[in-house]
């Protein structure tokens, strides 16, 4: 009896052990949420523990330090005794936050009114230097007041985080107004860890440029006043991206500025981007017939025959493109080989081309609209087919629907039996394919479970894509008249998608911050481009079909390389969401429209910005340039559709070349502006120029 009694007398002195060390590491776990001033975590702790808080003056940070090494070391694989504390789940999650909170405030001491006070003096430096400094200078204020709101919020004092930025946001320029806002909506420190805009500001520094004489007179003061505090925010989530030279003014810095990261680093645009176009291919092999076997001139039988004439070539097809040297190699990405149906599309599209009216500022094109009325749930896109007979149009019921724009109708492929018995060789083989019975003026595509945003046609015009609301792509065909494909990739909604100029790729974006290169024949993405720090909103193909362009709604342009999936090109200057894109018709220069009312058009050759157009009042919902590149239609949600002198443009930038960190000034937007078309009352939708250069447009009536 009396071994038994030892041995119980043993476990109830281990089991005190045990209930006195899982008491201090709940004590240690009080004083860390004590510290970071998550009273509430701490508050619901001690009453559930019924822990007195005036125990927590016997705890040191000693003992924490302990606590914290021995938990690290239990993670790592090393034994330990199992804890017994009851809210351990709730307080491993408290205390991850906790460790993440830290990082925002980066000292144990934390001071707000010593990083106010900082905050002051810098403005009042910025203030009182020299003008020709002073711009440049003044960009450091955006990154830093925000840095000081994340440490001010993370510490746990929310309303003296909000009245540093109501104190001090009159300072900044109006387009950092929205990402305030935004910040003020945070009401808890743990809100900082989900938000996309402070993870994007702890993952990426953010770019400034600045010249080098300013950027001494900042390193200066920082060293002079001794702002340790400014000093490492500076060092932790700053990037000055330097160069040589006088410094720039507040029109030049402010056309790049805007973007969430701010201004984008000259490495971003140093990789080599080949922006001509592909040789086409040579259409006289496959329009001259073969040559007839030669006979003799001398025939004793007919001497006086005369001689059979030569055909004449085509002038138009004699004419063999010139290779360009900026344009990438043919075989540079793999793509599909033409077929003869091709070839003659494309033949067509050619002879359609030669009879094109050149545009000019005293020849306008004319203009046909397209009203689209009495929609149930509204259209949110349209897109008409290059060559111009079929109109496409998506509706927020999940539905597509495709007009005929010719009185051709739209006809579906005879039944498999009628199929069999045609002449695989003749020469009309397609239009025998396509029953007369089946044409009807408009069809209906159904599939999609939300609303539908964006349609691109083929360009051989016999598939259409579409994507939507509910994450997926889908593949029609306009033969069978149904759905032949559903792609699934993307995890939340589908924004845009378009089909490379050469077919068989297409590309697509979405609110997962992610575009995606696809082949039509295969149901998985070739390439995932991620480098956006929010939603990407538009998409577009570069002509040589070797790259694709993206907007953001983190307000930059970024070019990417679809054969690396490598970003070759970033461009900032926007002050809201890109929302649509269009490259040149020679593929030098990319025109983007943004929430701003702004249309930026890039130099692709070095991702310079060339000038912005101003006129708009609303969002520039598209953008087109016509066929012989000369002109720049854009239109939007103002109910106004203007047209630009492209051909001055690049005329004027090419003969006043810039560099790469003095970008040129705005110019007056009557210089390049042609023309203004108002609506009655009716949103752009869209915009195309046919072959010939006719500008159709479509839109929707609005009550």
């Amino acid at each position: 009896m009396s071994v038994e009694v030892n041995n119980l007398n043993g476990n109830h002195n281990n089991d005190n052990q045990g209930v006195v060390q899982d008491k201090r590491e709940l004590l240690c776990l009080l004083k860390l949420l004590k510290k970071y001033q998550l009273k509430d975590a701490e508050e619901i702790i001690c009453k559930e523990a019924n822990v007195n808080p005036s125990d927590l003056a016997n705890v040191g940070d000693n003992d924490v330090k302990t606590i914290l090494s021995a938990v690290l070391q239990t993670g790592n694989g090393h034994e330990s005794r199992p804890s017994t504390v009851p809210p351990a789940a709730s307080a491993t999650d408290e205390l991850n936050a906790a460790e993440a909170l830290a990082k925002f405030i980066g000292d144990d001491a934390f001071d707000a009114q010593q990083y106010e006070q900082a905050y002051e003096e810098l403005r009042s430096f910025v203030e009182d230097s020299l003008d020709i400094y002073k711009h440049e200078l003044s960009m450091v204020l955006y990154p830093i007041l925000v840095q000081i709101y994340f440490k001010i919020l993370a510490s746990g004092q929310v309303e003296k985080a909000r009245g540093f930025i109501e104190k001090y946001k009159s300072d900044l320029d109006g387009y950092y107004i929205e990402g305030l806002f935004n910040l003020l909506l945070i009401s808890k420190p743990e809100e900082l860890l989900d938000n996309d805009l402070v993870a994007a500001m702890e993952t990426d520094k953010f770019v400034i440029r600045m010249s080098r004489d300013a950027h001494s007179l900042f390193k200066r003061h920082i060293q002079d006043r001794r702002q340790e505090v400014v000093a490492d925010i500076v060092t932790k989530y700053l990037h000055f991206d330097t160069y040589e030279g006088m410094a720039r003014n507040k029109m030049q810095c402010v056309a790049t500025a805007g973007s969430h990261i701010g201004d984008a680093k000259r490495q971003d645009n140093k990789i080599r981007v080949y922006y001509g176009l592909l040789k086409e291919v040579d259409f006289q092999t496959l329009t001259t017939p073969a040559p007839a076997p030669e006979e003799e001139d001398d025939d004793p039988d007919a001497p006086d025959r005369p001689k059979k004439k030569k055909p004449k070539k085509d002038p138009l097809l004699s004419k063999k493109s010139k290779s360009d040297p900026n344009a990438p190699a043919i075989d540079r990405i793999p793509l599909p080989e033409l077929k003869d149906t091709d070839k003659l599309l494309k033949l067509k599209a050619l002879r359609e081309a030669s009879k094109r009216l050149p545009l000019n500022k005293d020849q306008l094109p004319s203009a046909v609209f397209y009203t689209v009325l009495n929609s149930s749930q509204g259209v949110t896109c349209a897109e008409i087919s290059d060559d111009s007979t079929m109109l496409a149009c998506g509706f927020g019921d999940s539905t597509v629907r495709i007009w005929s724009l010719t009185p051709a109708k739209l006809r579906a492929l005879k039944e498999a039996d009628s199929l069999r018995e045609l002449d695989k060789e003749s020469a009309d083989i397609n239009a025998r394919m396509l029953d007369e019975r089946s044409g009807e003026m408009t069809r209906s595509f159904m599939g999609h479970t939300g609303p539908v945003y964006r349609c691109a046609f083929a360009p051989e015009m016999n598939l259409l894509l579409s994507c939507s609301e509910d994450t997926t792509i889908r593949l029609w065909s306009l033969l069978t008249w149904s759905c032949v494909v559903t792609y699934r990739g993307h995890v939340y909604p589908v924004w845009d998608v378009r089909f490379a100029p050469h077919g068989y790729y297409f590309v697509s974006c979405s609110f997962d911050k992610t575009a995606r290169l696809w082949a039509t024949d295969s149901n998985q993405a070739l390439r995932v481009f991620v480098g956006h720090l929010s939603d990407v909103d538009c998409v577009q193909f570069h002509p040589n079909s070797n790259y694709v362009a993206t907007g953001s709604s983190d307000r930059t342009v970024r070019l990417w390389d679809a054969l690396t999936g490598q970003s070759v090109r970033l461009m900032t200057g926007h002050k809201g969401s890109v929302s649509s894109l269009a490259f040149s018709a020679c593929g030098r220069y990319l025109a983007s429209g943004s929430v701003d009312h702004n249309i930026m058009v890039w130099d692709l050759s070095n991702g310079s910005l060339v000038t912005t157009l101003l006129r708009h009042t609303s969002t520039v919902s598209t953008i087109t340039f016509s066929r012989d590149g000369t002109l720049l239609a854009a239109a939007g949600l103002d109910n106004n559709m203007t047209l630009w002198d492209f051909h001055k443009l690049t005329d004027d930038y090419l003969s006043n070349h810039i560099t790469l960190s003095h970008h040129q000034d705005e110019n007056d937007e009557d210089v390049y502006l042609l023309r203004t078309f108002p609506s009655k009352n009716s949103p752009f939708v869209t915009l195309h120029f046919t072959r010939r250069n006719l500008l159709m447009c479509v839109g929707i009536f609005k009550n």
